[in-house]
């Protein structure tokens, strides 16, 4: 991709995803917002949710109304055995109680004795009062697909926070790489000028051979060290490019016209507020998903063990139907429920010693007693990453502080060094020593500073909010 596609595509996905920036630098934030909106694992993960969502809509169809119609005959030797037709119409509740509805039509020389001869209605219900009305499989699935649905949202968010970390990371080593070959950059400039001032005063008769030798030296040194920063730099950019991709699911790999943005506020260490811990520990025992997920993992194995416990109760099976002469439904309340023109039915089981429904039953409660130990293994470790990551954010700002003056003392140091060169006074060598410890020092102040704000996101991180 050239470099005038590269403006282009890193504009649109900028404008994608509301941002105001136009410029060829990238900052945090918007690298972050481009791969929440284009990464495949956020779009996989939303295509989880939404099979979450049609396993509760089916699940939900356990509850839909139900009409059949059966319509049978049978004629043999111009003698007509039996014609039925029957249609049904069925309302599953809630709590278990089935309502029917349904009209029968039998006629024939050798209709079922049991059925009644020509049109009839009936008006009935169902229950299984000892399951049903407390708890039953169809109120169970759906609960467990609406827990589903819940469990997957937080396994996204997850797979979110981790990847937005990871992103996170990338990004500032991508940084750290940029601002140390701009440092390297600068150096090969200063001893290419250095170098060539003294060979001019060797030339002259001002200086010794040997400080030619040493500027080369060290220009040849810094030289080698900028190809190794861009070399640092390339793969930086490398690694940053796994996480961003286009609209149409294709990576992107950045060019190096797009650089990070050093400039804004994002970049002055001393404008981020250090967390809290007690607040960040509080807000990570509340909001982290991973503890989430385990809770909505508990209640579907809670679902499971009230399901498991149904099964030792006897079953227990009512039904009763209300019978009208014709179509008609209008004496179906007439009479007294087993005065007249009725149809009931009652079924009784029960296993005699229960090994079956007492052996899952204790399963289920095992695993409920095994993820709730579980959970207290979570919350330790996640309490313990949270307290890691904040004294490693407290400890880094003070060494930024530290880092920052030891900067600033080898700089004066090496203006000095170069006053007293240009008088005579100084060697090349101390000259090279004192821009050698200074570009140590830089470099480590970069580093320290590229570190806490990894430490920074990875306070967020820990504590699994990032989103």
């Amino acid at each position: 991709m050239n470099k005038k596609y590269a403006f282009i595509f890193i504009s649109l996905m900028i404008s994608a995803v509301e941002l105001k920036s136009q410029s060829n630098t990238l900052s945090l934030d918007n690298a972050l917002s481009v791969v929440r909106k284009f990464h495949p694992i956020v779009n996989q993960s939303n295509l989880i949710i939404e099979q979450s969502s049609n396993a509760l809509q089916s699940s939900r169809g356990l509850f839909d109304p139900t009409l059949m119609i059966n319509n049978e005959s049978k004629t043999f030797d111009n003698k007509q055995y039996f014609s039925y037709y029957n249609p049904e119409l069925r309302i599953p509740t809630w709590y278990g109680i089935d309502f029917k509805a349904g009209l029968e039509n039998n006629t024939g020389d050798r209709i079922d004795q049991s059925l009644t001869q020509n049109r009839s209605a009936y008006l009935g219900v169902s229950l299984d009062p000892l399951r049903g009305l407390i708890y039953d499989k169809r109120r169970a699935a759906v609960q467990q697909a609406s827990n589903m649905i819940k469990l997957t949202k937080q396994e996204q968010l997850l797979v979110v926070n981790d990847l937005l970390f990871e992103t996170a990371e990338a990004y500032w080593s991508w940084v750290n790489a940029y601002l140390v070959k701009k440092i390297f950059q600068e150096a090969v400039k200063t001893n290419q000028f250095r170098f060539d001032f003294v060979k001019q005063a060797f030339q002259q008769g001002d200086r010794a051979s040997i400080d030619t030798i040493e500027a080369l030296a060290q220009l040849q040194f810094v030289q080698s060290m900028r190809l190794q920063a861009d070399l640092d730099l390339q793969k930086a950019r490398f690694l940053l490019s796994n996480y961003f991709w286009t609209e149409q699911n294709q990576p992107y790999t950045f060019s190096d016209e797009i650089v990070p943005d050093t400039i804004s506020s994002q970049f002055d260490y001393t404008k981020i507020q250090l967390p809290i811990l007690d607040k960040l520990l509080d807000r990570a025992m509340l909001d982290h998903p991973k503890l989430i997920s385990i809770d909505r993992k508990r209640d579907m194995l809670e679902i499971d063990r009230k399901v498991k416990t149904l099964d030792l109760l006897p079953s227990f099976k009512v039904n009763y139907n209300f019978l009208g002469k014709g179509y008609s439904s209008s004496d179906f309340f007439k009479q007294a429920l087993f005065q007249n023109n009725y149809k009931y039915g009652v079924s009784f089981g029960l296993p005699l010693l229960q090994r079956q429904a007492r052996g899952e039953l204790a399963k289920t409660k095992n695993k409920i007693a095994e993820i709730d130990y579980g959970r207290k293994l979570v919350e330790l470790e996640i309490q313990n990453k949270v307290k890691s990551t904040v004294a490693e954010s407290t400890s880094l700002f003070s060494q930024i502080n530290v880092s920052a003056q030891n900067y600033l003392n080898n700089k004066l140091l090496l203006e000095a060094e170069n006053i007293k060169f240009s008088m005579g006074e100084s060697s090349m060598f101390l000259v090279n020593s004192r821009e050698i410890k200074l570009i140590e020092s830089e470099q480590k102040l970069i580093a320290l500073k590229t570190k806490y704000f990894k430490s920074i996101i990875a306070n967020q991180w820990a504590a699994g909010l990032l989103r």
